[in-house]
């Protein structure tokens, strides 16, 4: 039946008290919002948000059903799906966020790569930062006998893969993924491991760590605490890259159509809040977020970067308009390439161990990413008066336009169309149906 203005508020959800799970960043906000503005509410839906210890535990407790739905990594579905650690089919029909990471290095570190980072007229450092003012760095590291050790937030998270993107962009490699080393570290000269993203700052602050990649406000608050610096933000790696999605089991959207509707329709406009009016909500949801139940961290401190802005050195703060877009750009449409972009960095660092054809890639995006479920909720909105029809891509066939080189740290562009060609593309990394075999990389 089309969906009309008459029936569009009719919908008859199967399950009307739910429990979403997050971990505390700020790009959980979409959540917040539908929450404290009632927009759950108007779907029909009665929900409890509640904070996970990580995202290891956010997802084993969606599979099992503990929560209905969470805040997640957009490389957990995928992950799952294509049974890279736990095995499970878990679907998105709405993606949180574009933007929102950083890069950040202790003060040791930073002032060790000052001198090989051009200034500005008034003395700055210029951004966007390359690796390359780190290699130096790691190398000397590497010569006294002594690991350069870094953290991120997950094997499969895009702080993972964004790290690993600007390291390998300055000729540093951060290690091979195989089947019998789950460490991620194999030839890496500088060593990724997982650090939950609250404990970022201490880590860092106790030298266990040397730099790490986070979403906020976990480096703003080095800056805060004045433990260490900013180098780069994920919107100068990849301008307006995908982050975060709502993640729910295949089997729940399966069984509850009408639900999976509501939710995708309360976060539609939540997200349109967060960036409607140039941000003007943007003060109001930092409030809401500075609350301890839900990011719980100083409202100065999210603020530096909600607001627009970015604070890469006490006193250097710059405008990042785009530093969280939630809204704009089609930000919230799971689109399919972005979840192949996800699925080549597998690829490239080994977590997928064996080459695939373009066609899977296409097939297990299709599996995971519900665009049609997005834009059959986005019609209610449209239809209920909520939103703007020119807020969403009616006839996108599900891949971004081609990511052009200018948009990209390494000056590389990205097709999603073209995995492979793409993955071949890169310098650093598997390519063709090279596997790592121990210590090594071999085939071709």
């Amino acid at each position: 039946m089309p969906i009309t203005a008459a029936n569009a508020d009719m919908l008859d959800v199967e399950k009307d008290e739910l429990t979403f799970g997050f971990i505390k960043l700020t790009d959980m906000a979409p959540l917040a919002v539908a929450y404290k503005l009632g927009y759950f509410e108007d779907e029909g839906l009665f929900v409890t948000l509640e904070p996970q210890a990580n995202w290891k535990v956010l997802l084993d407790r969606v599979i099992t059903g503990e929560l209905d739905g969470a805040h997640m990594l957009a490389g957990q579905p995928l992950a799952a799906t294509i049974g890279f650690g736990t095995k499970a089919h878990i679907v998105t029909p709405f993606s949180m966020d574009l933007n929102g990471n950083g890069i950040t290095v202790s003060n040791e570190i930073w002032e060790m790569m000052k001198p090989n980072i051009p200034k500005m007229d008034d003395g700055r450092p210029q951004h966007p930062i390359s690796a390359a003012a780190l290699k130096p760095v790691v190398d000397k590291f590497i010569e006294e006998g002594k690991p350069f050790n870094m953290g991120m937030v997950f094997p499969v998270s895009t702080h993972n893969y964004e790290l690993r993107y600007w390291l390998a962009s300055g000729d540093i490699h951060p290690g091979f993924y195989s089947e019998k080393d789950i460490s991620g570290q194999i030839m890496g000269e500088a060593l990724l491991s997982v650090t939950p993203p609250p404990q970022m700052p201490a880590t860092l602050e106790a030298g266990t760590i040397y730099g790490y990649c986070v979403g906020e406000p976990w480096n703003q608050q080095a800056v805060f605490k004045g433990i260490g610096v900013p180098v780069i933000t994920d919107y100068e790696i990849w301008k307006n890259n995908p982050e975060k999605v709502f993640g729910l089991t295949k089997e729940f959207t399966d069984e509850n159509p009408n639900t999976t509707l509501a939710i995708t329709k309360a976060l539609i406009r939540a997200a349109k809040w967060l960036d409607e009016n140039d941000n003007a909500n943007r003060m109001e949801a930092v409030e809401i977020l500075a609350r301890s139940e839900y990011v719980g961290a100083d409202a100065d401190v999210i603020a530096n970067s909600m607001t627009g802005t970015f604070e890469y050195e006490k006193d250097d703060k710059r405008d990042v308009p785009d530093f969280n877009v939630f809204y704009r750009y089609y930000a919230t449409y799971p689109y399919y390439s972005d979840a192949v972009w996800y699925l080549t960095q597998m690829r490239r660092w080994g977590q997928i161990s064996e080459y695939k054809p373009d066609s899977w890639y296409d097939e297990v995006a299709k599996s995971v990413y519900l665009p049609e479920t997005y834009l059959k909720a986005a019609r209610m909105l449209v239809d209920e008066g909520h939103v703007a029809e020119d807020d969403f891509p009616w006839d996108s066939d599900g891949y971004r336009a081609p990511t052009p080189a200018a948009d990209i740290i390494d000056g590389i562009p990205y097709d999603g169309k073209q995995p492979n060609a793409y993955i071949d593309s890169l310098p650093i990394g598997l390519k063709g149906k090279q596997v790592v075999d121990g210590n090594k990389v071999v085939g071709g």
